[in-house]
């Protein structure tokens, strides 16, 4: 599982012209998804975004988490997050997991976001010719995958 996260002041999604979330000061979330990714990888993805220390604090330092600042998370699904480039000019998808994997794998993510942060988690909608809006706030970007993780 892979995240970027990006420190926005606001965000939002749109589909078809209709907004479909939006959020002012927090994360934009762009989420992408393997097959052989598990429930494991999801939670300590979910608790490291949640507990991800980028926001200033008081003398401009980065040592805020989200909740700290009462902040709000807009998720993205991405598959394109797993694009392999090595061969010619046109990417594979090859690593991103089918939908019948991902789409599960996606509204849990939304869930245990929403149960650690106590709050609603905006969206786009799964597989959507999406167009987000973003102030990035810094820029702040931090990718995340679960494969780095120590898992000693």
């Amino acid at each position: 599982m892979r995240a970027v996260l990006q420190r926005v002041t606001e965000a939002n999604c749109k589909v078809d012209g209709e907004i479909t979330g939006q959020i002012g000061a927090g994360f934009l979330v762009l989420l992408g998804i393997e097959d052989n990714d598990t429930d494991d990888d999801l939670k300590w993805l979910a608790n490291k975004i949640t507990g991800m220390r980028v926001f200033g604090d008081e003398n401009g330092l980065m040592n805020k988490a989200l909740a700290d600042i009462n902040g709000d998370i807009l998720l993205i699904s991405q598959f394109t997050l797993f694009a392999q480039t090595k061969k010619g000019n046109r990417p594979s998808f090859i690593r991103a997991a089918k939908p019948d994997k991902a789409i599960p794998m996606y509204e849990q993510m939304i869930k245990t976001l929403e149960d650690i942060t106590g709050k609603k988690i905006a969206t786009g909608i799964f597989g959507a010719d999406m167009k987000i809006s973003l102030l990035n706030d810094g820029p702040v970007t931090i990718v995340m995958d679960t494969t780095d993780r120590d898992n000693h």
